[in-house]
This record gives structure tokens, C-alpha cells and sequence, in this order.
């Protein structure tokens, strides 16, 4: 493992971008209001709504870029097998194309490739080496009979796979979410502030057995462990009540608090009014104060480091972009590739407000961080 210099997402991406809002960065491209007059709640990365909108918006993106020709093959980079081969194969089954999906998770056990057939004659490239995208997988795309030209699109999962790979740098992005979380509640709650109740209380929230609840939010996870510092509610009675059924969602949640708001503390009634109120108009990034942290924490996590850092601290403290998706993609992109980045993080933890950007702050695909791979 090595350090090759320092760039940016956008190096590759440039802003062919969509974070969560499904609002493409480039702004000549159609946003979800664009393209579904409709629209009401914003499709999460697994939905067919989701992928049916993303699918559009590459149309969109090709035709831009490349006048006259259509996309016929998705090639999609991933870390998470899941979450990101459903969107896979939702998105080929939205735009009637045919794929192949890598999904990538580094571990130290002996280098493996596992190929999983989806329907529709998509396939599914799994490993456990990040360094698969140099040789192995190329060369797998390539018995394929898989053309790398103008008619297929490469579609690049940012969070833990360009960014932060998953098993070698996933734990700096996941960190600053964290701080995240710990900076927003305790600047809210002040003196109520308890740091080890807070950290029981995320620990075991956002765990699995509480995604149905929590809708794997992590908004949603910020305002329950901040009612639950305010005292208002208390831990076991949450968790009792949320596995007897008691408590099943978190607009459940969140009404009942609504109905006690006044017995809060004066300086969370503000922000829970205003939260409630994201969350009773659909708004998927609710908690907008935790996200602006997130994104301030997260940026000051690029690029900070030396050059000449050791790769085991640079990987542990600084989130980098991963050299084999950065290679491929730029690699790929010169064949004629439309090369295009998806993310479900929140726009508000990726994109600086008008008065950071206006302080030279930039948004987290133009960041200058540090590129490590093998």
C-alpha cells in the first residue's frame, strides 16, 4: 500500500454527481422535481423509484456529453453487496440495460472472487481486494464480451468505495459521522450533556435490530439519542417499548414527543419544532444542524495529513480516495466512458452552505485528499 500523490473525486467525476435529494450537482442535468412532477418522499438507494429517476438522469447525462448516442451497458462499482447490487440491478432494470456489478470489501484473508448471476443476465463480481479493479476485473468484463466505449455508463458508489474503501479506510467516514453526532447533541443539551449515556445510547441504536425503528437514519438516530440526553425519555423504557412494539416508527416517536414538547428544555424546543416539521414534510435529512457539522467534520478529515504520513495512520485518520476506482474510472473515461457518481449521503453533509462556500469551503467531491491503494 502506497500514497500516489493527492486529488479530488472530481478529477473523474467532475460534477456528474447525485447525493441523496437526487439533485445532480452539474446543474444542466433534470433533478427528481424535474422528472416526476409527483414527487413526494425521496426514494432511498434501494427503491425502484430511485433507480427509475437515476436511470433518467444518466439519459440525460449521455446525451450531454455525447450527442446521438445511447447508453446500452452499466458497469457499477459498490462496496456493499446488498444495498448496492439491488440499486444495480434496479437501475439496468430501469434503463433496460445489461450490467456487471463489483462489489468490493477488503479483508486479510486469502484474495477471493465469488460471481453471483442476477436476473436479466447481470452479473455480480464480489472480492475482497479493491486491487481486483487493476487486473481481475478488467479482465472478467472483458471475457464478457463487455465493450468499454461511449455506450456504457460506470457508475461509482462514493461513500466507501471512491472514498473511505470499505475494509481499509470506511472507518474515518464513519467516525466523522460520529463526532458528528456527539459535537451537535452536546453543543444542544450543554451542561445536560453526559458523554458515556450518549455513546450507550448510539451504540446500541443504531444496531441492526433498530433500523425498522430508526429507518437507518442517521438523522433520525441524532434526535432520539438528544431526547434521550434531555431526560425526557429514558433508555430502557425506549428499547423495552421498541421491542415489545409499543414504538414501531420513528414519526410514532417523534408525535409523541411533539405532544409533550413543552416539558423540554427551552433551548430544544426550537429544534425540535423545526425537525418535526422537516419530518412531516418528507424531508429525508431532517436534523439539518447534525448534518452541517457532518460536513465540516468530514472535509477536515481530507487532505490534512503529511504526505510522508505512515499508510496505517493516513488510513486511520484521513479518509482518502481509493487509487483502483480512480484509475479505472480515468482509465474508462478516456475509452469514452460516461463515468457518474451516486451517493445517498445527505446533500447537507456533502455540499457547504452558501456562507462556508463563500469562506472558501468546498463541497467533498472537489476536496483535495490524499489517493492510497496498492
Amino acid at each position: 500500500m502506497k500514497v500516489y500523490g493527492m486529488s479530488a473525486i472530481s478529477d473523474f467525476l467532475d460534477d456528474f454527481i447525485v447525493y441523496r435529494k437526487l439533485v445532480p450537482v452539474d446543474a444542466r442535468l433534470p433533478s427528481i422535481k424535474d422528472l416526476c412532477a409527483s414527487a413526494g418522499t425521496i426514494p432511498r438507494k434501494n427503491e425502484t423509484d430511485y433507480a427509475s429517476v437515476v436511470a433518467k438522469i444518466l439519459k440525460y447525462a449521455r446525451r450531454l456529453t455525447a450527442p446521438g448516442v445511447n447508453i446500452r451497458r452499466v458497469i457499477f462499482l459498490g462496496d456493499t453487496r446488498l444495498l448496492d447490487s439491488t440499486a444495480f440491478a434496479n437501475i439496468c432494470f430501469a434503463g433496460g440495460w445489461s450490467g456487471i456489478g463489483f462489489i468490493g470489501s477488503e479483508n486479510g484473508d486469502q484474495a477471493k472472487v465469488e460471481i453471483e448471476a442476477l436476473s436479466g443476465g447481470r452479473q455480480l463480481f464480489v472480492s475482497n481486494r479493491w486491487s481486483h479493479l487493476d487486473d481481475a476485473f478488467r479482465e472478467f468484463v472483458a471475457a464478457q464480451g463487455f465493450p468499454i466505449d461511449e455506450h456504457t455508463a460506470l457508475l461509482i458508489d462514493l461513500d466507501k468505495t471512491a472514498l473511505g474503501a470499505r475494509g481499509r479506510n470506511a472507518a474515518t467516514i464513519d467516525n466523522a459521522r460520529v463526532q458528528a453526532v456527539f459535537a451537535t447533541v452536546a453543543a444542544l443539551l450543554g451542561d445536560h450533556f453526559n458523554a458515556s449515556a450518549f455513546r450507550s445510547a448510539y451504540d446500541l441504536i443504531i444496531q441492526p435490530e433498530f433500523h425498522p425503528f430508526t429507518e437507518d437514519n442517521q438523522d433520525n438516530v441524532a434526535y432520539i439519542c438528544l431526547l434521550l440526553g434531555s431526560g425526557l425519555y429514558q433508555l430502557d423504557t425506549l428499547i423495552n417499548d421498541v421491542r415489545s412494539g409499543a414504538l414501531k416508527t420513528f414519526q410514532q416517536f417523534i408525535g409523541s414527543v411533539d405532544q409533550h414538547k413543552n416539558a423540554l428544555l427551552p433551548a430544544l424546543q426550537n429544534i425540535h419544532a423545526e425537525i418535526f416539521a422537516n419530518v412531516r414534510a418528507g424531508d429525508p435529512t431532517p436534523f439539518k444542524s447534525f448534518r452541517y457539522n457532518e460536513y465540516r467534520i468530514t472535509v477536515s478529515l481530507m487532505g490534512h495529513l503529511a504526505g510522508e504520513t505512515p499508510i496505517e495512520k493516513l488510513l486511520s485518520e484521513e479518509i482518502v480516495i481509493t487509487r483502483e476506482v480512480r484509475e479505472l474510472a480515468l482509465a474508462w473515461k478516456a475509452q469514452g466512458v460516461l463515468v457518474f457518481g451516486l451517493s445517498d449521503k445527505p446533500d447537507e453533509a456533502s455540499i457547504p452552505t452558501p456562507g462556508l462556500a463563500a469562506q472558501g469551503f468546498a463541497p467533498l467531491h472537489r476536496k483535495q485528499t490524499h489517493v492510497v491503494g496498492e
